[in-house]
C-alpha cells in the first residue's frame, strides 16, 4: 500500500482552517479515547450516520437529529490509524485548496462535500445498521478539487517493496487518479460482496470515497477553484 509524505505544491498563506479542521478532529478523537466502549458505541449511535436511521427519518417529522449526522459524523473517527491517516491528507492536499478557495469558501465547500459523500454512501446501502463516520468523504472532496486544480503537481510518495521502503514522485493526476479508481471499484465490489467489503461488512465506505471526490472535483470550479490568482500579501483580499 502507498501513501502520500507531501506535495511539492507550498502555499503562500497560512491555512489557518485547514489546520483547525485537524485540532478539532484529534480533540474529538482524544474525547473518544476517553469513553468506555459500551458508551462509545453508543455516541457512535447518536453522531455518526446510521443509514437505516437515516432513512427512516424520512417518514418522520421528527428526524432533524439524524440529518445533522450528516455533518457531526465527519468529525469523528474509529481509531488512531483512522484519523492519522485522514489528517495526514487533509495537511498535505488541504492547504492549496484552501488558498484557492478562501477561508469561508473552503470550510463550506469542505463540510458540503462531507454531506454528499455520506448521502453517496447512504443511497448504495440505505438499510445498514453499522454507523457512518470519519473525516475521509469531506477529505476525498478537498482531493478531487486539488488535482482538477493541480493536476502536475508531484507527491512525494512512500511505496513498499519487499520488506524495504522507497519514496518516489508521482503526478496529482496519477496518484490520485489511481485513488480514485481504487474506490469506486471497491465501492462496485462491495454491492456483491457485503461480508468483507464496503460499509456493510463494518469496512471501508469506499462509496464515501468516491462520491467525495466526485463532488469536490465538480463543485471546487463553482466555488472559485479557477479564480484569479490574488496577491502574496493579501490572498484573501478578494474572498467573503
Amino acid at each position: 500500500m502507498v501513501f502520500p509524505l507531501s506535495d511539492e505544491n507550498p502555499a503562500r498563506i497560512t491555512p489557518y482552517v485547514t489546520y483547525g479542521l485537524i485540532v478539532l478532529n484529534v480533540l474529538i478523537f482524544g474525547y473518544e479515547l476517553t469513553l468506555p466502549p459500551d458508551r462509545l458505541m453508543d455516541f457512535f449511535q447518536t453522531w455518526a450516520v446510521v443509514p437505516a436511521q437515516l432513512t427512516n427519518s424520512l417518514q418522520s417529522s421528527s428526524g432533524a437529529r439524524e440529518w445533522f449526522t450528516l455533518l457531526s459524523a465527519q468529525f469523528l473517527h474509529a481509531g488512531f490509524f483512522h484519523v492519522a491517516g485522514n489528517m495526514l491528507y487533509l495537511w498535505i492536499f488541504g492547504n492549496n485548496v484552501e488558498e484557492q478557495l478562501g477561508r469561508v469558501r473552503f470550510i463550506l465547500f469542505y463540510l458540503l462535500c462531507g454531506v454528499l459523500a455520506s448521502l453517496t454512501q447512504w443511497y448504495f446501502d440505505m438499510g445498514s445498521e453499522i454507523p457512518s463516520l470519519g473525516a475521509s468523504g469531506a477529505i476525498a472532496g478537498v482531493m478531487g478539487a486539488y488535482v482538477f486544480r493541480f493536476p502536475q503537481v508531484r507527491i512525494l510518495t512512500i511505496v513498499p517493496l519487499g520488506f524495504f521502503l522507497t519514496t518516489i514522485r508521482i503526478p496529482a493526476i496519477w496518484y490520485l487518479g489511481i485513488w480514485f479508481i481504487q474506490q469506486a471499484l471497491y465501492g462496485v465490489a462491495s454491492l456483491n460482496a457485503p461480508a468483507n467489503i464496503g460499509m456493510s461488512g463494518g469496512g471501508i465506505a469506499y462509496w464515501a470515497h468516491a462520491g467525495g471526490f466526485v463532488f469536490g472535483a465538480a463543485l471546487g470550479p463553482l466555488f472559485g477553484l479557477f479564480d484569479q490568482a490574488r496577491s502574496p500579501r493579501n490572498p484573501y483580499s478578494d474572498r467573503f
